[in-house]
């Protein structure tokens, strides 16, 4: 089979590889649909930045799959032949406080290991994954939109859910990449009727007010429409829109923060956090738990992820996919393994 390799120098290589056969436990997927996060970009695909959770190891690129299972191995006791499921990328040890809790992202095991980091991941015609890092991905989705959740939306709502955004809320929302987006429509669709979004590049601006995803936009360097806000969630990774996410708040303000790879300098951490009694959460990516929570919830709300996607590719130019996701102009682009397959 066909899969994707990310080198380093901004480059991708396309191999043939075997098939995979599954193991005690395991699943083998035929992916559909393989979208391109952030850190694939800021990591591995530029350079190989990452150590320990974040070292590429040389395997399969991508860490966003969703498909179907056409094979089963040994003792796999729920999932079944024909079953559409979203890949929780982390597979953990499944022994630690963590991984019980559905929070592999955050297991400290040796064994822990993240698709297209140190296992193969969804940028192939087939994945191999553990059963218990599969989510039954509801038949009003489409592939797209279980790729899209598999990190991106995942750690949107994972955001979202930790400030306990509601109706009562005005929302900021810094950096309009496809996490930005994605954290946008879901607060507007836990009730918050302002949410403003900020991003120094006009075509993401223009995208986030097209899709609905914020009421008003703001360009960095200008006022701040909206503000104070009681909520800001920072997706950009940039210290400079982290600072404006913090000082945009008002008194009781809760931030969080999920941009990865910033300096962030506070000059007077008194005035900016501790005199407004501000709330600040470190959130990183989300649970097996919430991640199936999301996709109920995604179904309720008639909301479908691929709206924040722009650009779809087959896998044979992954090269060119990826040069599109890191100018950094774009949605969310999304590789389809699967060419002529309906997604």
């Amino acid at each position: 089979m066909q899969a994707a390799f990310l080198p380093g120098d901004s480059t991708v290589e396309l191999r043939e590889v075997e098939r995979p056969v599954p193991g005690h436990g395991q699943m083998l997927v035929e992916v559909r649909a393989s979208t391109i996060c952030g850190s694939d970009i800021r990591a591995i695909y530029r350079e190989h930045l990452g150590t320990g959770a974040e070292a590429y190891q040389g395997v399969v690129g991508g860490h966003e799959p969703c498909g179907v299972v056409v094979e089963t191995g040994p003792g796999v006791a729920e999932r079944a032949v024909g079953d559409r499921v979203v890949v929780y990328h982390i597979s953990g040890c499944g022994l630690c406080a963590e991984c019980r809790e559905g929070y592999q992202i955050a297991c400290t095991s040796p064994r822990r290991a993240a698709h297209g980091w140190q296992r193969d991941g969804g940028h192939a015609e087939y994945l191999l994954a553990e059963e218990r890092d599969l989510v039954v991905l509801p038949d009003a989705l489409s592939f797209v939109d279980g790729a899209c959740v598999a990190c991106g939306f995942g750690t949107a709502y994972e955001a979202v859910v930790r400030a306990q955004v509601s109706g009562r809320d005005r929302v900021l929302v810094t950096g309009l990449g496809p996490v930005g987006l994605a954290a946008g429509l879901l607060a507007r669709r836990l009730g918050a009727t302002t949410v403003v979004g900020s991003d120094p590049v006009t075509e993401r601006r223009e995208f986030a007010l097209s899709i609905g995803a914020v009421t008003d936009v703001h360009e960095p360097g200008t006022p701040v429409p909206g503000a104070p806000f009681t909520v800001a969630v920072d997706a950009s990774g940039n210290g400079a829109a982290q600072l404006t996410a913090l000082t945009s708040l008002g008194r009781w303000g809760r931030c969080v923060l999920v941009g990865e790879g910033a300096s962030l300098s506070v000059e007077d951490v008194s005035a900016v956090v501790i005199h407004p009694s501000l709330t600040v959460h470190g959130s990183w990516v989300t649970s097996l738990p919430r991640m199936a929570e999301l996709l109920e919830r995604l179904v309720e709300w008639d909301l479908h992820p691929e709206v924040v996607v722009t650009d779809r590719f087959p896998l044979a130019d992954a090269s060119t996919a990826y040069a599109a996701a890191a100018a950094g102009r774009t949605g969310k682009v999304v590789i389809e393994p699967q060419s002529g397959v309906r997604l």
